[in-house]
């Protein structure tokens, strides 16, 4: 191990859903030198997309493009022999087809132009059905079932469901795909340049998206999956056996990315991970802490010690994954689909008629059209927050469920539809956006009081993520529902400090995962406390709030091979 009193630097590169972004730490005190952003070109119009089908995609360029802007920026900022590691983060499960070198099929020209050969996004729903064909088959087909370490339920926003769909939908596809790869994996091969049979797969990855254990030898055998999908026959043999958490060395960097961006092929480059996981480890997550990952969904990351834990197995959340968070302990993944997205989308549903009316003004240029839209979309969730917050929860009756892209935890079912119900002529905007931030702190509720329920405590609550930075509104919500205490972490670039800290660590800077915390933390901004005054009202209301779940969800056809439910509509009334 190096010391660490010379002057060393790691990168940390976080891709998020419309942008990555890049922070050069110093590794001896984790302040930040300098950072980044990029946002994808392709995805910010929606190429390859389709949100009518929830179909999600983004083509490889976009991630290239935006590796290369960023870290050639913040490398910049001190002598290239002095930066020492670089490690990626990526949004997850958002695997890709490669070819047999590794190169990404929507890279390739016969390609370049298919949804099918692009990374398909976390929030990609479209493999709904074969989500509920694995969690049947995993259940009857007479072997191990292998979803158990995933929370015993199967999601459509995971790799194999994905795969599968995309093998049945486009035959080009899969016949030219030589393997798979999760976002953060391909990335990491791509620096480094090495072969893609010896690639060291993700940990983090793996176990929480892949159903990967090595009780089982690695993933789920050649038999089940060609139960599942005959068309993955003999894909197993393509993918990987072995794991590796992220604080371990994937490779250096090779010539032509050294070359690229402006670093040297001495440095480390370490094994991929997620971004919640990454977040959670700049959130000085330590045992039974829970870090709310929150931007456009969240991940709650819950540590805890391997052998506290057991062979207990906890129902209904993303998975428990030994060492993918920090390596000797368990890491436990729950989250929900869909967070800012709620309220982004409710902000789109108001910005209708800038977008559609305004451009037929004969009173405004259209240069003071552009303004007025640009002014508009800026301030108005700032606005909406501030008259959402004076309301008086006594005066709206309006409730809502926050499943608009499904629920992921507990128990996932991406089938699920979000409601809002109590509505009337006198109901106005800050009320119906008042009831979506009440649904999307109710649904961090339900997560907390699962993991309470398996026997998993809950000591603390950590923020980071973009809404836990700059909605005090959210947040004071949160604390009020959930009746506990909020730390907000300082760091802006939560990930990124985190993948950072696993480039010191593989870099050789600190010993391990815990000691590059202690180094590199930021600390925390602030508190949030319950206010007593709102506490017992949010609790009525929440109780409510899973009556309606309950409604919608009996109505809900969410698998195959299960009848609609009948239940009579809950009685909802204002606390």
């Amino acid at each position: 191990m190096e010391q660490t009193t010379t002057p060393a630097y790691v990168i940390g590169v976080d891709y998020g859903t419309d942008s990555v972004r890049a922070v050069l730490i110093d590794a001896r005190t984790g302040a930040e030198q300098a950072q980044a952003v990029h946002n994808y070109a392709r995805w910010k119009t929606l190429q390859y997309c389709n949100p009518a089908k929830n179909q999600f995609r983004q083509h490889p360029l976009d991630y290239i493009e935006g590796l290369e802007a960023v870290v050639r920026r913040v490398a910049q900022a001190v002598p290239v022999d002095q930066i020492k590691g670089l490690a990626v983060d990526t949004t997850g499960s958002t695997p890709g087809p490669v070819n047999a070198d590794g190169v990404a099929l929507g890279l390739l020209p016969e390609f370049a132009d298919n949804p099918n050969a692009q990374f398909v996004l976390w929030k990609d729903h479209t493999a709904l059905a074969e989500a509920a064909e694995i969690n049947h088959k995993a259940r009857t087909w007479g072997g191990e079932d292998y979803t158990k370490f995933e929370g015993g339920i199967y999601s459509s926003e995971w790799f194999w469901a994905k795969i599968a769909h995309v093998v049945r939908e486009d035959a080009a596809v899969a016949q030219a795909a030589h393997s798979w790869m999760e976002h953060c994996d391909w990335i990491t091969l791509l620096l480094t340049g090495g072969e893609l049979a010896s690639f060291k797969r993700s940990r983090c990855a793996a176990g929480h998206k892949a159903m990967w254990h090595e009780s089982w030898d690695g993933l789920p055998s050649e038999e089940f999956l060609v139960h599942l999908e005959p068309k993955l026959a003999g894909l197993r043999n393509r993918l990987f056996t072995e794991t590796y958490t992220a604080d371990e060395v994937a490779g250096h960097l090779s010539d032509e990315w050294a070359q690229r961006l402006g670093l040297s092929t001495d440095t480390v480059v370490a094994v991929g991970s997620f971004d919640a996981h990454a977040g959670a480890v700049a959130g000085e997550i330590e045992a039974y802490s829970m870090v709310k990952v929150m931007g456009t969904s969240t991940c709650d990351i819950v540590v805890a010690p391997t052998s506290e834990v057991g062979a207990h197995l906890v129902a209904g959340i993303c998975g428990q994954v030994d060492g993918s968070v920090i390596p000797g302990m368990l890491g436990l993944e729950a989250g929900q689909s869909a967070f800012g997205d709620l309220l982004a989308w409710f902000r789109q549903m108001l910005e209708w008629p800038l977008q559609q009316v305004l451009p037929h003004s004969k009173v405004l240029t259209p240069e003071l059209q552009a303004a007025l839209r640009e002014e508009m979309s800026d301030t108005l969730l700032v606005k909406l927050s501030e008259a959402a917050a004076a309301v008086d929860p006594a005066e709206s009756h309006v409730l809502a469920l926050d499943w608009v892209n499904g629920r992921r935890t507990p128990d996932a079912n991406q089938a699920l539809k979000g409601a809002l119900m109590n509505l009337t002529m006198g109901t106005s905007a800050p009320q119906v956006f008042r009831a979506l931030v009440e649904a999307i702190c109710y649904g961090s509720k339900q997560i907390v009081e699962r993991f309470e329920q398996e026997g998993i405590a809950i000591k603390q609550v950590i923020g980071i993520g973009g809404v836990a930075k700059k909605s005090q509104f959210v947040m004071q919500t949160l604390a009020d529902v959930l009746d506990r205490p909020i730390r907000i972490a300082v760091s802006e670039q939560a990930p990124a400090l985190g993948a950072a800290m696993y480039a010191a660590v593989a870099a050789g800077l600190h010993a391990d995962v815990l000691t590059a915390q202690k180094a590199m933390g930021n600390g925390f901004a602030e508190t949030y406390t319950p206010n007593p005054a709102r506490v017992a009202d949010y609790a009525a209301r929440y109780a409510q709030y899973q009556a309606f779940g309950k409604y919608v969800e009996a109505a809900t056809v969410g698998q195959p091979d299960e009848p609609v439910m009948e239940t009579e509509m809950p009685a909802i009334t204002t606390a």
